[in-house]
């Protein structure tokens, strides 16, 4: 299993495919252990693929302190000294997004392309759900309040006249958080990341992202509104915004997500 020492922390990561390097930055509690991950994904197949559990979550350390978005975002540059890569595209996925702008804001020499999903500028832009305050539910409860922030279509209604749906989300969440709970450190590291995540803030600063930048969001996502990502796409210079057919997990529910910002991201 490969692991990097950067900084305060050991760093696990994964590396697969050929092509124009591309850079992964996975979303809130993301382990690279967790089924149908970023290297599952359609960008394994068309780019060289590099993705990593970020610090407090996954394999990479728990260091016992306080986390800021800029240590996220200097982790990122320093695995990608630690690998050999000057440059290269980069997907921020919600928190992942949140880590990718701070990354474009103080590293932008070494972005070539940046994609943003279903994340959020902190600040006047809008903020993303306080998924903090979920984390005083149970785990059960927490999975069911999930459903409905993940896709507004998901009403009260919805729910009741589909429920072996409901139950197969709540059994695959709970199955994820049980999988790795035991773990030392497991439940601070995530607790940290979302602390982290609760003081993000760059609406003031997008102005100084340089990279060419795809904003991508679900029409009916309540994690990441709409319209935080119009508002967002507009305030970073050379910014495009593309909304799909989903929510918070538009790159599953719209088959046309990824071709699109894979197509872009080959773009000269």
């Amino acid at each position: 299993m490969p692991f990097i020492q950067a900084g305060d922390i050991r760093i696990y990561y994964e590396m697969t495919g050929d092509g124009h390097r591309l850079l992964f930055i996975n979303g809130t509690g993301g382990d690279l252990r967790n089924p149908m991950g970023p290297m599952q994904s359609p960008l394994a197949k068309h780019f060289n693929l590099l993705a990593y559990d970020q610090r407090g979550l996954g394999q990479t350390g728990k260091p016992d302190r306080t986390y800021t978005m800029r240590d996220y975002a200097d982790d990122a540059a320093r695995l990608l000294t630690a690998v050999g890569w000057r440059r290269c595209h980069v997907l921020g996925y919600s928190f992942g997004g949140m880590v990718a702008q701070e990354f474009a804001i103080r590293h932008p020499e070494r972005i070539d392309k940046l994609v943003l999903c279903v994340t959020s500028p902190g600040g006047a832009g809008g903020a993303s759900y306080p998924l903090h305050e979920l984390s005083r539910l149970g785990s059960e409860e927490r999975a069911r309040r999930s459903i409905a922030l993940a896709d507004l279509r998901r009403t009260p209604d919805w729910q009741k006249a589909h429920p072996d749906e409901v139950a197969q989300f709540v059994g695959q969440a709970l199955a994820a958080e049980r999988a790795h709970a035991h773990e030392p450190d497991w439940a601070e590291g995530r607790a940290r990341q979302l602390e982290a995540r609760r003081g993000h803030d760059t609406f003031e600063r997008l102005g100084r992202i340089a990279a060419p930048t795809l904003v991508c969001g679900g029409r009916y996502d309540g994690i990441a509104l709409a319209a935080t990502q119009e508002r967002m796409a507009a305030r970073i210079p050379n910014a495009e915004l593309k909304m799909f057919e989903g929510g918070h997990l538009f790159v599953m529910q719209d088959r046309s997500a990824y071709p699109a910002i894979i197509d872009w991201l080959k773009q000269d």
